[in-house]
């Protein structure tokens, strides 16, 4: 009976990524910035228990919705723009500011219709496994005490 119940609990447990307005560092690593420009599609989105725990992204939507998303990264300007298409999801498109930063952090700021310098907070997390084709996000969520890694799984459009 106490399984059922805490499973039933973390079900409908909603977590989010991280957002930060505290100081980051700005030094920019253009290497990793020039190697994923370009239109990118998030494969998948991983994270211990996520059949029973929901986790809501960026304060967007539930993180399986970012399967399939497109997002495109232009390097040079440090803009973009990120679109969920999930059938299952509710249809979203924003344009973002970003950049990483000599510590491996993507640093992001969602703009909707604001200008970034007008948006005072954005999220913060790790490049990790970066190559030509692919690349990967990981979060650091807050369940139950714990900290867990949510990994978002980029792969290469063109």
């Amino acid at each position: 009976m106490k399984k059922i119940i805490l499973i039933s609990f973390l079900s409908v447990l909603i977590l989010s990524c991280k957002s930060t307005n505290s100081a980051t560092s700005t030094k920019v690593d253009s290497q990793s910035q020039t190697a994923i420009k370009g239109e990118w599609v998030i494969s998948s989105v991983n994270y211990p228990g996520s059949e029973v725990i929901k986790v809501t992204s960026f304060d967007l939507a539930d993180s399986k919705c970012f399967i399939g998303s497109k997002w495109k990264f232009v390097s040079m300007s440090n803009k973009g723009s990120l679109t969920l298409n999930s059938t299952s999801c509710t249809a979203y498109s924003t344009p973002i500011t970003w950049f990483i930063n000599k510590e491996g952090e993507f640093v992001l700021k969602i703009l909707d219709e604001a200008k970034a310098k007008t948006v005072k907070s954005g999220y913060v997390l790790r490049v990790a496994n970066q190559t030509e084709k692919s690349f990967q996000l990981v979060d650091q969520i807050n369940v139950a005490g714990k900290m867990t890694a949510v990994v978002y799984q980029f792969d290469k459009i063109n």
